[in-house]
């Protein structure tokens, strides 16, 4: 069997997956330094679930005998703005699951990782329908009293 679209997608997810894991961890330790507690626990709780991922895509590459690639992340600034991180965050989601739902067909041959890879797409389609929600309440309660909601 083939694994050669297995192994190209597995390592693009782990890659991106840990840099933008680790964006996280900093944004979610930025707004606890903030005061905005419940939003930085939720971001901080965004890593660790992020890492699970990055393990188990790790452990499907070593189970076919492949080592994976460690890729440092790229460069990225932290944003102080609540607002503007979950709208740019919201945007990096959506482009995210836009490119898993592409993968899918490529993997079809494969149905560990398939499934693993749908799994994975439910996970990050519930992120993003996150973003959404924060962003539709702050324009229905305004950002002052969704920012209250957050300490």
């Amino acid at each position: 069997m083939d694994f050669t679209n297995t192994i190209q997608i597995s390592q693009m997810i782990i890659n991106e997956l840990t840099g933008s894991a680790f964006v996280h961890k900093m944004q979610g330790q930025l707004f606890k330094s903030q005061g905005f507690t419940k939003l930085g626990e939720k971001y901080i709780g965004h890593y660790n679930e992020e890492m699970a991922w990055v393990e188990k895509y790790t452990d499907r590459l070593l189970d076919l005998g492949v080592v994976p690639e460690v890729k440092v992340c790229s460069e990225a600034k932290l944003i102080e703005d609540p607002k503007t991180y979950i709208e740019a965050d919201h945007k990096l989601q959506k482009e995210g699951v836009e490119t898993l739902y592409k993968a899918m067909p490529a993997l079809a041959g494969d149905p560990t990782t398939y499934d693993l890879t749908k799994a994975y797409l439910l996970d990050e389609e519930e992120d993003q329908y996150w973003d959404e929600e924060q962003l539709d309440l702050i324009e229905k309660i305004g950002y002052q009293n969704w920012l209250v909601k957050q300490l």
